[in-house]
C-alpha cells in the first residue's frame, strides 16, 4: 500500500522507477527485510571471494580482478536490474570465453592482456545497452534453450578438464582445444606435485561434503533451513582458509613447490580505460556479442526463476540494460565481463535475500577484503581454487535435459549434441556460433513443413477436430482445412502443395476452407502463394473460403486488396458458419 499511495502522490517517480528499479524497493523498504539481506549479503560475499579469484585466473588474469569485477558492478546492478535477488560478478562461462577470445590476441599476465579484457568487458556492456535500450531483448531467442544447454555442459567439461593442470600441479601449455588439452594433460600426468594433489583432493572432497552431506547431518541434529545455510554455503571459503594456513605454516610453496597465488595489490581499484583502437575492437566484437548473449541468457533465466518465487517479474529489457551498464563499470575499474551467476544467485535466495541491498553489502564486504586483508591471500594454493572451480561447474553439467530431450523431442537433442560436440571439437566462439546456426536452421525446419489436418464437426457441437484423431462429421463436397503455423516465405509452397493433393483426392468437392485460427502472420510470399492457390482452386472447380482469420492478419489482407478480391462474404468469423452456410449450398 506504501508504494501505489507514493506513486499516487509523486507520478514521477513511477517514472523514473521504470528506470532506476531502486526506487520500487529502496523507498518502501521493511524493516523485517534488514536481516535476510545482510544475512545473505554477507554469505554471498564469503563464496565470491574465493570464486571471484578462482574465476579471474581461469579468465587468464590476475585474482584480484576478479574481486574488482565483484563491487562496482554489484552497486550498478543494484540500481538497474529488476530481479532483487541476482547476485552479479565474473561467472565460469563467460571466464572461459574470455580466456579462449583474449589468449589469441596477447600472452597472460601482461598489460595487454588485461586491457583487451577491459576492452571486452566494455564491448559486452555496449552491445547489452544498445539491445536493450533498442528493445530488442527478443534476439536471444535466436539462441533455443537446447543449444545453450548443451553449450554450457561442454563448457563446464572444457572448465573443469583446464583445471586439473592446477589440481596436480601440472606446466603445461595454454590451449583452447579440448582435444590438445587432454593430449597435454595425458603426456604431464606423471610429472603431478603430489603434495599439490593432496591439498586439492581435500580441498575437493571438503567442497563436496559441504555441498551434499553437511545439510542432512546438520538437519538430522535438529538445526533448521535458516541455520543450515550459512553453514554450508561457507565451503569455499572454510576450504581456502584450511589450505592456506597448512602452506604458509609448513612452507609447502618453497618446500614442495606448491603454487600460490602470490601478492595481491591492497586496495580499491583505480580507474581504467578500455582501448579503443579500431583493429582491437574488430578483433574483440565477435566474442563480445557471443558473451553477451550468453551472459544475459544465463542471468535472465535465473532471475526470472528466482523471481517466481517471490511472485515478482522481472524485464528482460532493462535487464539487458542493467547488465550492459554493470560490465561497462566493470571495464572502468579493472575488472572484466560479468553476469549474473546461478550458484550465487541461488545461494543469495536461499540466504534470505530479500532486496538488492544484499548485493549492496556483498560489494561492500569485498571492498574491505581488497583494502585490509589481501596480504593473507599470499600463500592461497592455486590447487584449492581449481577445486572451488571444479564443483561449482560440476552443477553445469546438465545431461538431465538431453534425456528429457531425447524422449520428447529428437530433433533438439540432435541440437543439444551437435553444439555439445562443436565447443570440444572446436572452440568456444566457434561452438556458439554453430549453436546460434543449428537455432535457425531447426527453427526453419519445424516451420518449413507446419502442421495441417483436414477437420471436421465434434458431434453437434461447433467444434471441429482432426478427423484423423476424433469422430467427427463432413461434407462430402465441402472441405475443411486447418493450418497450424503462421504462413511464411519457408512453409507457403508446402501448404499450397497439402491443399491442391487433398482437392485432388476428393473430386466431389466443391468448397474449400482454410481455416486460419493458428495463423498470426501471412507474409509477402504467402500472400502470393494463397491468391495462387485459390486461382489454382478455381481451375479444379473448387471455391476458396477462409474462417477465423484474426483481426491484425485480416487488417493487412484488406489494405492490400486480398479481401476484396475474395470477398468479404468468403471470409467467415467461425469455421461453425462456414459448414452451416456450405453444407447447404
Amino acid at each position: 500500500m506504501a508504494k501505489s499511495h507514493a506513486i499516487d502522490r509523486y507520478p514521477w517517480l513511477s517514472k523514473l522507477s521504470r528506470y532506476f528499479p531502486i526506487l520500487t524497493w529502496g523507498l518502501h523498504y521493511r524493516r523485517e527485510y534488514l536481516l535476510g539481506d545482510v544475512t545473505a549479503g554477507i554469505i554471498v560475499a564469503s563464496l565470491l571471494i574465493p570464486q571471484g579469484m578462482a574465476y579471474a585466473m581461469l579468465a587468464g588474469l590476475p585474482p584480484q580482478v576478479g574481486l574488482y569485477a565483484s563491487i562496482l558492478p554489484q552497486l550498478v546492478y543494484a540500481f538497474l536490474g529488476t530481479s532483487r535477488m541476482l547476485s552479479v560478478a565474473p561467472v565460469a562461462v563467460d571466464s572461459l570465453m574470455v580466456a579462449a577470445a583474449v589468449s589469441a590476441l596477447a600472452k597472460e599476465n601482461t598489460p595487454e592482456y588485461l586491457g583487451l579484457a577491459l576492452t571486452l568487458a566494455f564491448l559486452v556492456g555496449a552491445l547489452e545497452l544498445i539491445i536493450g535500450v533498442c528493445r530488442l531483448g527478443f534476439l536471444v531467442n535466436f539462441l533455443s534453450q537446447s543449444v545453450i544447454s548443451g553449450f554450457i555442459s561442454a563448457a563446464a567439461i572444457l572448465i573443469g578438464f583446464s583445471q586439473v593442470k592446477h589440481l596436480f600441479g601440472l606446466k603445461i601449455p595454454q590451449t583452447e582445444s579440448f582435444l590438445q588439452l587432454v593430449s597435454y594433460l595425458g603426456e604431464n600426468i606423471g610429472t603431478a606435485n603430489w603434495i599439490t594433489v593432496s591439498l586439492g583432493v581435500a580441498s575437493l572432497a571438503l567442497l563436496l561434503y559441504f555441498n551434499k552431506g553437511l545439510s542432512r547431518h546438520l538437519k538430522n541434529f535438529g538445526l533448521q533451513d535458516a541455520a543450515t545455510v550459512p553453514i554450508t554455503k561457507s565451503g569455499p571459503l572454510i576450504a581456502v582458509t584450511g589450505s592456506t594456513l597448512i602452506v604458509w605454516l609448513f612452507q609447502l610453496d618453497k618446500i614442495a613447490g606448491v603454487k600460490v597465488v602470490g601478492e595481491i595489490p591492497q586496495g580499491l581499484p583505480a580507474l581504467t580505460a578500455p582501448i579503443f583502437d579500431l583493429n582491437t575492437v574488430q578483433s574483440l566484437l565477435p566474442a563480445a556479442l557471443a558473451i553477451s548473449f550468453v551472459g544475459f541468457m544465463e542471468a535472465f533465466a535465473v532471475g526470472q526463476f528466482l523471481a517466481s518465487k517471490k511472485r515478482q517479474k522481472i524485464d528482460a529489457n532493462q535487464e539487458l540494460i542493467a547488465l550492459g551498464a554493470a560490465n561497462a563499470s566493470a571495464a572502468l575499474t579493472g575488472g572484466y565481463p560479468i553476469t549474473g551467476g546461478l550458484s550465487r544467485s541461488v545461494v543469495n535466495f536461499s540466504a534470505g535475500a530479500n532486496t538488492g541491498l544484499a548485493s549492496i553489502i556483498t560489494a561492500s564486504v569485498i571492498a574491505v577484503t581488497l583494502m585490509f586483508l589481501t596480504p593473507l591471500f599470499y600463500f592461497l594454493p592455486q590447487t584449492s581454487l581449481a577445486a572451488v572451480i571444479l564443483v561449482a561447474v560440476a552443477n553445469l553439467l546438465d545431461f538431465a535435459t538431453l534425456k528429457r530431450l531425447w524422449a520428447y523431442e529428437r530433433a533438439d537433442a540432435f541440437a543439444w549434441c551437435a553444439a555439445f560436440v562443436a565447443v570440444l571439437a572446436t572452440s568456444v566462439e566457434k561452438g556458439i556460433v554453430i549453436g546460434a546456426a543449428i537455432s535457425l536452421a531447426l527453427h526453419l525446419w519445424r516451420t518449413s513443413k507446419p502442421h495441417i489436418a483436414i477437420v471436421g464437426r465434434v458431434g453437434e457441437t461447433e467444434h471441429f477436430r482432426n478427423v484423423m484423431r476424433h469422430e467427427v462429421k463432413t461434407c462430402p463436397h465441402v472441405l475443411a482445412i486447418r493450418v497450424d503455423e503462421s504462413l511464411y516465405f519457408v512453409n507457403a509452397k508446402y501448404l499450397q502443395d497439402y491443399v491442391l493433393k487433398a482437392a485432388a483426392n476428393s473430386p466431389q468437392v466443391k468448397h474449400l476452407v482454410l481455416v486460419c485460427s493458428a495463423v498470426n502472420m501471412i507474409d509477402g510470399s504467402a500472400l502470393e502463394t494463397l491468391q495462387s492457390l485459390r486461382a489454382d482452386l478455381k481451375t479444379m472447380g473448387v471455391e476458396f473460403y477462409m474462417s477465423e482469420v484474426k483481426g491484425p492478419v485480416l487488417d493487412k489482407l484488406e489494405k492490400v486488396g486480398f479481401v476484396a478480391a475474395l470477398g468479404s462474404e468468403r471470409i467467415f468469423l467461425s469455421t461453425d458458419q462456414a459448414m452451416r452456410k456450405l453444407e447447404g449450398v
